[in-house]
């Protein structure tokens, strides 16, 4: 029975790759529910205007509300002249224009479909998957290899990442850049491809793109360039180092530039929702809290407004009032204060981070089109096993998350002090790549908090849960190879 078994192995593993197999599951399953009848997605929350009207996108008239509820299959395509000027700049046009690209080639120049838009990052996804266990599992195909590529499909086709592709929400051209981010870098680590200037281009246009693609991502920059310092360690690279420093000059002015053009209204939106979703929350009595920091003790009231409400407002957040009154004494260098000054508060709102960061799949919107039978916003359950095990079980504690990633430095660490004491490099790598990604984690909360309060926190921390997740795989990729501390057998010899 054992020869059997290792006959037929040995059959499927030289047609079937493990980099293959993962490939081909993670394409049957997120194909299945993107574009299988009746689809999924996600339904919008109102954040879609930004990317549809710069793009020549438009909602069709319709009976019934177009927000929440369920997920809106058709749109208008734009025929005169867009008067809407670019609200947002973003890389996710990008995405948006290729899949405007492919509906008026094969479907229609007036209406534009959702399942394009799937399309484009599903098609940019399977490729993220397979150059990412290629990258893990590399050149061997062990029984481990395989398990390890099922492992990455049960962690990457999770549903509650892929449903973000029928949206025209910025979140999935993050979670696909930063497959090819990671899987660039542990390529170079494990010396998967003969060159290397390939996979260093791969990383670097993939990590300009997710910075400039929301311009939330901007502290992001300095995330990305702890990781790009590990580069500069491959042997045989003298020539290229000045290229790699300039590669990190051009990500470091990204987020620069990304976050100079934000625009005042985003701003204004920004400063008022730290106000009413931070400064205001976690506490029983704020008004006295706010008038020691000079601030009218009537906007306490304003708690847990939005500054585009739906609803009854208080006051008008635009209006001269608000501007003078609020907007411009609770800036940035006020925020700091107030938190440093009420550190329970803020260490509160850290802990509400953390629970949000399992919280991937948005709780606030539908995942069915209308007429499929389903409740509004009722929410997928299929292949999402991964991602509600995290959610019960992972706890929602930020100072956990800072020994968790206390921890992995620390185990990496050495990795990196035995590689270069040895003249070898995938320790070294691979210890800035998880520096970099632990950086996501222990400080985008913090970044998030002070820059917009708990106001959509949960897709603010969309990065933290991937950044985990790959850490996570490094180091059961590491165990189950006897690669966490000696990497003796992937050195190169070029």
């Amino acid at each position: 029975m054992k020869n059997f078994f290792e006959s037929v192995f040995n059959k499927f593993s030289k047609w079937i790759s493990p980099a293959l197999l993962a490939t081909i599951l993670a394409a049957l399953i997120s194909g299945f529910i993107l574009f299988v009848p009746p689809i999924h997605g996600l339904a919008d929350n109102g954040d879609f205007y930004r990317s549809i009207l710069s793009n020549g996108i438009y909602r069709l008239p319709t009976s019934y509300s177009q927000y929440s509820d369920y997920v809106i299959p058709k749109f208008g395509i734009m025929q005169y002249f867009n008067e809407n000027n670019i609200s947002v700049l973003s890389s996710q046009t990008i995405f948006i224009q290729l899949a405007l690209f492919l509906n008026k080639l094969f479907y229609s120049k007036t209406i534009f479909t959702i399942q394009f838009m799937g399309l484009i990052y599903y098609l940019f996804y399977l490729g993220g998957i397979y150059l990412l266990t290629n990258a893990f599992v590399h050149p061997f195909r062990k029984i481990r290899n395989y398990f390890l590529s099922l492992l990455i499909v049960f962690i990457f086709a999770d549903s509650a990442y892929t449903l973000y592709f029928n949206s025209f929400f910025a979140e999935p051209g993050m979670f696909v850049l930063m497959l090819y981010i990671c899987a660039s870098i542990i390529s170079l680590a494990r010396n998967v491809y003969a060159k290397r200037w390939p996979m260093i281009t791969v990383f670097f246009v993939s990590t300009v793109l997710l910075i400039t693609n929301k311009q939330q991502n901007a502290p992001l920059a300095l995330s990305f360039s702890v990781v790009a310092l590990g580069v500069m360690f491959l042997p045989h690279f003298k020539a290229k180092r000045l290229a790699t420093a300039l590669g990190i000059v051009i990500v470091l002015m990204a987020g620069i530039g990304i976050y100079k053009s934000i625009g005042s209204e985003i701003v204004g939106a920004n400063t008022f929702q730290t106000f009413s979703h931070g400064t205001l929350l976690e506490t029983g009595d704020p008004t006295k809290k706010i008038e020691r920091g000079g601030v009218d003790g009537q906007f306490a009231l304003m708690r847990n407004e939005n500054y585009y409400s739906k609803d009854y407002a208080t006051l008008d957040p635009s209006s001269p009032y608000v501007k003078k009154h609020l907007m411009e004494k609770t800036g940035f260098a006020w925020i700091i204060k107030y938190y440093a000054t009420n550190l329970k508060q803020f260490n509160n709102l850290l802990d509400l981070a953390a629970k949000d960061i399992t919280a991937v799949q948005p709780r606030a919107v539908g995942d069915f089109v209308r007429n499929s039978g389903h409740k509004p916003r009722e929410q997928v359950k299929y292949f999402t096993l991964y991602s509600s095990l995290v959610g019960a079980f992972f706890p929602g504690k930020y100072a956990f998350d800072c020994l968790l990633a206390v921890g992995f430095i620390a185990v990496y660490s050495v990795g990196l002090y035995l590689d270069f004491k040895s003249d070898r490099y995938m320790g070294i790598l691979r210890f800035f790549l998880i520096l970099g990604l632990m950086t996501i984690v222990v400080f985008v909360p913090i970044v998030s908090i002070v820059g917009d309060g708990d106001a959509d926190l949960a897709k603010h921390l969309f990065l933290i849960p991937i950044s985990l997740n790959m850490a996570l795989l490094i180091f059961v990729s590491d165990l189950i190879n006897h690669t966490l501390w000696n990497t003796k057998g992937d050195k190169a010899d070029v």
